[in-house]
């Protein structure tokens, strides 16, 4: 038993040195502003990949159409990935009201094509019928601040910038499911901050992203890894970081947090995380690979340790207090991260949160792996 204990200390004490970087790098990270009164003239393209999305697509555009940015410097792009719902409709409804929003349809570009990734092929067409200079990306049920472009136009004026990383929040509907997802999802952003901001690890998500587009055809776009499901985000900006290690930012502000809404289900969940770790292993950033195996190591040793009680009876203590020390660990971390998002009581129920972070870690990685999931109503191997 002294093995087990001892490894598990050690893998705890790594655990620590590793929370407490990402810490320490989160709170060095500077907010970002500047002056309302001077609007940099980078025309942006938006796009919004959608599949299936028309309860959501309306409010979601209106979000972005209004925002505190010259109409004439920013068009809208809405990708539609085969829908079978009215999403092209709301959207055509919609473009009556605004010029600088346009459709483009997978559905009559590609007809019929069978493809591993929808979403990047959305993305790559509306990206080659872009107008701008910058392409900025977010999701269909999504909502924007009103300063959100502007934000972006002026830290890539102010910086060297070629790909720019921001934050996006989950909405807590009130559901133990929902305030699950708020921790975690919280949890990868403030590493997310606080990795990119560092030059550690190449992360982001697709529903807040910036990059220019000469870069994007420069670096080959998603050529590469376009036969991934899932990747459209942290793939692409690991090619632009390997090319541009000291252009690629995190835009550290509230007025550029994103919001969407969390998974309505533990199944719906659990095959949105298995989407994500389906392309761990296929990362060419070691660091990051190095992390989630180290991760998986430390939760799967929860997972396995009460089994040592068929042969040593007072190991639930042990497992007990290990337990709480990966929840301090964690808090540590978490305090600043949730200060920033300003959802400080959300982190009442960390602690409780634990036993279900661990199994689905073990879960989502092993089936991310050697399993398959269903998305948007596909089957993804």
């Amino acid at each position: 038993m002294a093995f087990i204990i001892t490894f598990i200390i050690l893998l705890l004490a790594a655990h620590l040195v590793l929370m407490e970087s990402y810490r320490w790098w989160f709170l060095k990270v500077k907010p970002f502003s500047f002056s309302a009164d001077i609007i940099p003239p980078i025309y942006f393209t938006v796009i919004i990949p959608a599949r299936n999305e028309e309860d959501q697509i309306k409010q979601c555009l209106l979000s972005v159409l209004a925002q505190n940015y010259p109409p004439g410097l920013f068009e809208v792009i809405v990708a539609d990935d085969y829908s079978t719902d009215n999403t092209a409709g709301v959207v055509t409804e919609l473009q009556k009201q605004y010029p600088n929003l346009r459709l483009l349809q997978l559905e009559k570009l590609l007809p019929g094509k069978k493809l591993n990734s929808y979403k990047k092929k959305a993305i790559e067409l509306a990206i080659e019928d872009a107008k701008g200079a910058w392409i900025v990306t977010t999701d269909a049920d999504c909502l924007v601040s009103a300063n959100w472009l502007r934000n972006f136009a002026g830290f890539i004026s102010q910086s060297d910038a070629v790909f720019v990383a921001a934050p996006v929040k989950f909405t807590n509907t009130g559901s133990f499911v929902s305030l699950f997802q708020c921790l975690d999802f919280m949890s990868l952003q403030g590493i997310t901050a606080a990795s990119v901001s560092q030059g550690f690890h190449s992360m982001c998500n697709g529903a807040n992203l910036a990059y220019n587009k000469q870069v994007f055809n420069e670096v080959g776009g998603f050529k590469g890894i376009d036969n991934i499901a899932s990747g459209d985000d942290m793939l692409l900006m690991y090619k632009i970081y390997v090319r541009y290690k000291k252009q690629v930012h995190f835009l550290f502000s509230p007025e550029s947090i994103v919001q969407t809404f969390p998974m309505l289900t533990w199944k719906g969940f659990i095959n949105q995380r298995i989407r994500w770790a389906s392309k761990a292993d296929k990362f060419d950033d070691k660091r990051i690979i190095a992390v989630l195996a180290f991760i998986y190591l430390l939760n799967l040793s929860f997972v396995l340790l009460p089994f040592a009680a068929i042969w040593f009876a007072n190991i639930w203590w042990y497992w007990l207090a290990f337990i709480a020390a990966k929840t301090v660990i964690e808090l540590r971390f978490m305090v600043p991260v949730a200060r920033f998002f300003k959802e400080e009581k959300l982190l009442w129920w960390f602690p409780l949160m634990q036993p279900f972070h661990i199994a689905y870690t073990i879960v989502a990685g092993w089936l991310g792996k050697f399993g398959k999931y269903t998305w948007k109503g596909r089957e993804v191997k």
